[in-house]
């Protein structure tokens, strides 16, 4: 195996240092010979990626190979493979398992990265004891083929249209890179002027299919303090829009507002449930205000116009936890709109089900059902009135 650098697509060989930037990277894992009669696939693989690359910018393939047949002290090479496989946009699985290539690190590997959404595998048909990891990628969505050839093109759909990044920003995934809570987090970090030094992705959900939920471990350059701070957690989520409903009684306690009760498994309540403000998030980018109507509508079953709606700020719900926002919104009510929202059946749509229900504000300050979030939303629109 040899170090390699075409106009657009970088090698980088076991134990080298990849380039500052790129467009999109690939890791190449599964088993390496054991001895010397048994050829390695991966300079073919490297071949085949290297003519069927189209993408824009510069592709970096990582090759757990050394270049010149010496290879680095085992610790070092762990520390390559962990690193590197942890940071690129794809890792591609080829195990043709079989006299001379065990892939027994090539099974750890594989459950190291075969939840990150990153993987796509490829296994010959004469390849001996690898009916689990087809199976599991069945079962998970992961992309699959019986040919080096497939394989490759499998990799090389799953970093189309590559994005341009440096530094940091190298090591987050194009699945994560290409999600809108992603892009709003990179806006505001860069107007800070902190910068991402490292990431690597903890997890994303789903497995496939378009991401909602991702956490990335990053150290960041803390502009204001001249230092950098490690080991930190980034997590986002698509940001929400809600609304506060309300028909203002003659104190601001006797107010009437409309909320959802509604089953989240992580609610520490005596039921499970939550008492929250109806909205929500959608995976298309919508407008607030608009996504704010559509979920008041889908959660309460009353229909009210965007026009209707006053907005107000959008904020952080734990800034401490997770990146995503809510863009708050009200609506004063008719008489008849919040008597037809008191005792209203439940609304069903797929799995989720949402109560309405009608709480004088007093009320809910003193009950304790509410999290701070929804209390701060409704406290600042009726105040805001």
């Amino acid at each position: 195996m040899s170090r390699g650098m075409t106009e657009r697509v970088v090698v980088v060989c076991a134990g080298d240092d990849p380039p500052a930037q790129w467009s999109a990277s690939v890791f190449l894992a599964g088993p390496t010979p054991r001895s010397a009669e048994v050829p390695s696939w991966r300079p073919g693989a490297v071949a085949a990626i290297t003519a069927g690359w189209t993408g824009p910018g510069t592709l970096v393939v990582f090759v757990p190979e050394p270049a010149d047949g010496v290879w680095p002290d085992y610790t070092h090479q762990r520390t390559w493979e962990l690193r590197w496989g942890d940071r690129c946009d794809v890792v591609l699985f080829w195990i043709p398992r079989g006299p001379g290539m065990p892939a027994l690190t090539t099974n750890d590997e594989f459950g190291r990265w075969k939840d990150s959404g990153r993987v796509v595998l490829g296994t010959p048909p004469e390849a001996e004891s690898v009916r689990y990891q087809r199976a599991y990628a069945k079962d998970n969505g992961i992309p699959t083929a019986d040919t080096l050839a497939d394989t490759i093109d499998l990799a090389l759909a799953e970093l189309a249209g590559g994005v341009d990044r440096e530094g940091g920003l190298r090591f987050v995934p194009l699945r994560v890179w290409r999600t809108e809570a992603f892009r709003r987090w990179r806006t505001t970090v860069e107007r800070s002027g902190n910068e991402v030094v490292d990431a690597a992705q903890v997890w994303v959900f789903p497995g496939s299919g378009p991401v909602v939920f991702w956490a990335l471990r990053v150290s960041m350059w803390v502009a204001a303090e001249d230092r950098v701070k490690s080991g930190e957690v980034v997590l986002s989520r698509p940001d929400l829009a809600s609304v506060v409903a309300y028909l203002p009684g003659r104190t601001p306690h006797e107010t009437e507002v409309v909320l959802v009760r509604e089953f989240r498994p992580s609610a520490r309540t005596a039921d499970g449930f939550v008492l929250e403000l109806p909205g929500g998030s959608h995976q298309a980018v919508i407008e607030p205000v608009a996504l704010a109507a559509l979920e008041f509508g889908e959660e309460t079953g009353l229909v009210v116009a965007a026009e209707r709606l006053v907005a107000h700020t959008s904020r952080q719900l734990g800034a401490t936890m997770s990146t995503h926002r809510q863009a708050v919104f009200s609506v004063r009510l008719t008489e008849a709109e919040m008597a037809g929202l008191r005792g209203a059946p439940p609304v069903a749509d797929g799995t989720e089900v949402t109560y309405p229900v009608v709480w004088r504000v007093g009320d809910l300050f003193a009950d304790g059902s509410a999290d701070w979030t929804t209390l701060g939303a409704v406290a600042e629109v009726l105040l805001g009135s």
